[in-house]
Order: structure tokens, then C-alpha cells, then sequence
């Protein structure tokens, strides 16, 4: 190997550090932590019906599929899961991907192409992003949750098949797309609108259903949905719903679908369990709602400035990526983990602590917490 690769990568790896930007994998011993930094957000993970869930489908399906879902991987348990994803989302089909990351790469290289254009939120997740630019389309940014911004980008667009791609919810702010305002003008302006519903899927609407049943909103409003279930449903994977000929199109088009292994029918058949879940066991939004409620009020309290989240995601601005590692770190040593989210997921001189609720916290664990952030940030002033 050429020394000039070496050199480069050192110098690349120097300079992320010397930024206070190197990420590191982190193995977690075997001390108890308080979790606040994990999108099991109903706390359906280790949800006993989904363990044992797992272990009978593996005992009926084996431990992979075997194969991509057009070539023999395309389980009983797999076309259930998807004809109970698309029943419950109110939309025609469903189909599968292994991860959220693949689904929105695969919808983009199958809907769009060189003449088409796609717009997107500032603020998307890097995964909606990737896809655009890998698509070969016209790809542009309007600012955050600005749909007058949109509506100037759409009128430059006259004549061009346009899709409009947005978080449902934002991953790194917590807030929500304003979705019927998106929908109404992308109608307007015959564009298609794609959500990304990763963080809004299990969690918000009267059943769960997300971003679209929050605000009321339907096939024809919101085309093409995308949701994940290793988040809100505690399981691995993700879908799109929509249509049945848009769906036809990714499962002709669709790289990431047509050329990988589908998953296990195993973690499909999970996924099925952690849906009837969400039915029978709505108390767990109620108290994911109550919590949220209680560590935005106690953070008040604290004089403790928190972003304008409605959501499970609370992120609390620090500023420099040194200084939110610092207090990372010593939110770890009094038993907490949290979330230190740096540049370039997020804007320079906005790091901040990335904090997520979840239905098993309860107010003794969120006011200690709370408690634990409030004297760190005098420690370190």
C-alpha cells in the first residue's frame, strides 16, 4: 500500500481530532447506565412477546432468508408484515428494505433520473440527501420547514417531474415537518411528496401510524412513506408504502431492494408482533407523551434552554464540540448516557446533547438527569 494513502488518512484522522470531531464505537461495561440516548422510543426491544416472537419464527424460518426477496428470500412472514404495514398506514402496498438508509436510496434511483428534479429540506437526514445526489436529478435544498422557500425552488422547477422529500420528524431538532402545508403545496405544484418517517413512525398519530395520521393525512396527500421499525418498534429494518404501481416501480428499479439479501423472516416476523403491540398497549405513547411533557417543564425549571421540540428528541444546544464531549462524558461518569451530536451532522458552533425519552423512563430518572446536566454545565462554565 502506497505511503501516500497512509499519510493522508493520518493527517485526515489528525485533524478530526485536533477539532474534537473523531467519533468513536463505544463498548459499554457492565456498570448500570440511565439510557437517554437510545430510539427505542416505546421500549419495545426487549418487549417479551417480540423475544419470543423472534425465537419461534427462528425455530420455523432459520436465522436469514437466503436470498434477495425476487430470487427465493421472500418469506410467508415478509409478505404479511407487508400486507400489515400497508393496512395500517392507509396505503395500497408496502414493501421492504433492510434499512432506512437503503429504502430512501432506492426510492430516489427508482423514481428519479437525469431531467427530473428533487427538493429537499434543509435539515433531512444524510440518507434522503445521499439518495438525491446519487440520482442523477436537478438536486436542490430550501431552508428548514420554510415552505414558502419551497414554493420559490418550485416555481423554477415548471416542466420537470419534482419530488419533494422531508424528516417526518428531524432527527438532530426533534421538530415536525409541517406536512399539510408540504402536502398542499406539492399538489399545487403537481410535485410528489415524499416523508421519511423514521422518528414519527410507532410513536405519533391516535395508533401510531406517524407523521401523516398526526396531521390526518392520506395516500393521495403524502405519496410515498418511508418508516424504519429499529426505532419506536424496537425491531430491524425498514418499509415504503404508497401506491401500487409506485410500489411496482421500486420493486423493478429499486437497486437497493432488487441486488441484496432480504432480511431474516425472523425480524419480519418481529416486526409483525411489535404492530399488534402497538394496538394493544397504547399506554406506552401516553407515557412517552407524559414524559416528554414533565422533562421539558423540569428543564424549565433548571433554566435549562431547550430546543422547540414536541417530540421524544430533546436536544439541548451547547455550542462547542469540546465543551458538549465534556459534559458527555461527565454525565457518563454519574450514570447517564447521552447523545454528544458534533459537525458535520450538525452545524459548526451548534453541538448540542441530543437527549431521547422513552416509555420506561419515569420522573425519578428524568429529574436526576436533569439534576446531573444543571451542576455539570456549572462545573465546566
Amino acid at each position: 500500500m502506497s505511503n501516500a494513502w497512509q499519510q493522508h488518512w493520518q493527517q485526515q484522522l489528525a485533524e478530526r481530532t485536533q477539532k474534537h470531531l473523531l467519533r468513536n464505537v463505544q463498548v459499554f461495561d457492565d456498570k448500570p447506565y440511565h439510557a437517554f440516548i437510545s430510539n427505542d422510543y416505546l421500549g419495545l426491544a426487549n418487549h417479551p412477546a417480540l423475544k419470543k416472537a423472534l425465537i419461534d419464527s427462528a425455530e420455523q424460518y432459520g436465522t436469514g432468508s437466503g436470498a434477495s426477496h425476487l430470487l427465493g428470500g421472500h418469506s410467508c412472514a415478509h409478505q404479511q408484515l407487508e400486507e400489515e404495514l400497508a393496512a395500517f398506514t392507509g396505503r395500497d402496498r408496502a414493501i421492504l428494505f433492510s434499512t432506512g438508509y437503503m429504502a430512501n436510496l432506492g426510492v430516489m434511483a427508482a423514481l428519479l433520473g437525469k431531467g427530473d428534479c428533487v427538493l429537499q429540506d434543509k435539515l433531512n437526514h444524510a440518507s434522503l440527501i445521499d439518495g438525491g445526489l446519487a440520482s442523477g436529478a436537478d438536486f436542490r435544498r430550501y431552508l428548514h420547514v420554510d415552505v414558502n422557500s419551497l414554493e420559490k425552488h418550485l416555481l423554477r422547477t415548471t416542466g420537470k417531474r419534482t419530488l419533494v422529500a422531508t424528516d417526518g420528524v428531524f432527527s438532530m431538532d426533534g421538530d415536525i415537518a409541517p406536512l399539510p402545508a408540504l402536502a398542499a403545496m406539492c399538489n399545487k405544484h403537481d410535485a410528489l411528496l415524499m416523508v421519511d418517517d423514521a422518528h414519527g413512525f410507532g410513536v405519533l398519530g391516535k395508533n401510531g401510524a406517524g407523521s401523516c395520521e398526526h396531521f390526518s393525512l392520506a395516500q393521495h396527500d403524502v405519496p410515498v412513506l418511508m418508516g424504519t421499525f429499529g426505532k419506536a418498534l424496537g425491531s430491524f429494518g425498514a418499509f415504503v408504502a404508497g401506491s401500487h404501481d409506485m410500489i411496482e416501480m421500486l420493486i423493478q428499479f429499486a437497486r437497493t431492494f432488487v441486488y441484496t439479501t432480504a432480511m431474516p423472516p425472523a425480524q419480519a416476523a418481529v416486526t409483525s408482533a411489535a404492530l399488534r403491540l402497538l394496538n394493544s398497549e397504547n399506554w406506552r405513547r401516553e407515557k412517552l407523551q407524559s414524559n416528554i411533557g414533565f422533562f421539558r417543564q423540569q428543564a424549565q425549571q433548571h433554566s435549562l434552554q431547550l430546543m422547540d421540540s414536541p417530540t421524544a428528541i430533546q436536544p439541548l444546544l451547547i455550542g462547542s464540540s469540546e465543551r458538549v464531549m465534556q459534559v458527555a462524558e461527565q454525565l457518563r461518569t454519574h450514570g447517564f448516557l447521552v447523545g454528544a451530536v458534533r459537525p458535520p451532522t450538525v452545524a459548526e458552533g451548534a453541538a448540542r446533547l441530543r437527549i431521547t425519552l422513552s416509555a420506561t423512563h419515569d420522573e425519578k430518572n428524568i429529574t436526576q438527569l436533569l439534576d446531573a446536566i444543571a451542576e455539570t454545565l456549572q462545573e465546566i462554565a
